[in-house]
């Protein structure tokens, strides 16, 4: 995917049409800490925020469902039996290296392969039926996590994407904060993401898709 996934995504990046609300703010210590890691995740186990470098930015990705032919459940059910029919494929593909085929459980491990000089480890820590968790491990261009859900919103599901996480090296942070490439390239791949899974909920988007962003800078990342 190296170096050709990089032009494919920047092709596709460039011919984008679905309707976007976009927000960017200052983050709180507080409002936009990680959750809670479960009990018996030890420091060393995964590649946190404190091991990162720069700000920590806060991002969720939203979609609006409407007449979906499942529930929550059963799309999430859909999705984790293989991450690949939602993911963009040519942007990124999942690989499980770690666990029974077929499903996400709490201590399975993929790898995510994505067009650049880099994989994604990560590790599920947390899994519900409308939603599950990863942790990124050590080798991963970010140092957080990120969190899928679904969710029944009156006659309509949201789905969304909700990641805590810092650049996992200075390479990264240059490529992600201050050139913003590997930024726009994250949102490219989880919005695309997002309509897949419209699509596989035999729905339509209701309105814009959303993309709030809070970065917490300096000091306040030691508070977290």
């Amino acid at each position: 995917m190296w170096p050709l996934g990089i032009g494919l995504t920047s092709w596709n990046y460039l011919w984008r049409t679905t309707p976007l609300t976009r927000s960017e703010a200052a983050g709180t210590s507080d409002g936009d800490a990680p959750p809670e890691l479960p009990e018996g995740i030890a420091q060393t186990e995964w590649q946190g925020p404190e091991a990162g470098v720069g700000p920590l930015f806060h991002r969720a990705y939203r979609v609006r469902i409407s007449g979906a032919r499942c529930t929550g459940d059963a799309l999430m059910t859909r999705i984790t039996a293989d991450l690949n029919v939602a993911a963009p494929t040519q942007l990124a593909r999942f690989f499980k290296v770690y666990g029974e085929r077929g499903t996400v459980a709490v201590g399975d491990e993929f790898v995510v392969r994505m067009p650049g000089p880099w994989d994604g480890p990560v590790r599920v820590v947390e899994r519900t039926p409308t939603s599950f968790r990863f942790i990124t491990l050590e080798g991963h261009l970010e140092a957080g996590q990120i969190e899928f859900r679904a969710a029944a919103d009156g006659e309509e599901l949201t789905f969304s994407i909700e990641s805590w996480a810092r650049s996992a090296d200075w390479l990264s942070n240059l490529l992600y904060h201050r050139l913003r490439m590997a930024k726009e390239v994250q949102l490219h791949m989880w919005t695309s993401f997002l309509e897949n899974v419209v699509t596989l909920a035999g729905g339509r988007r209701c309105g814009r898709m959303e993309i709030e962003t809070r970065r917490v800078d300096g000091e306040l990342v030691a508070q977290l």
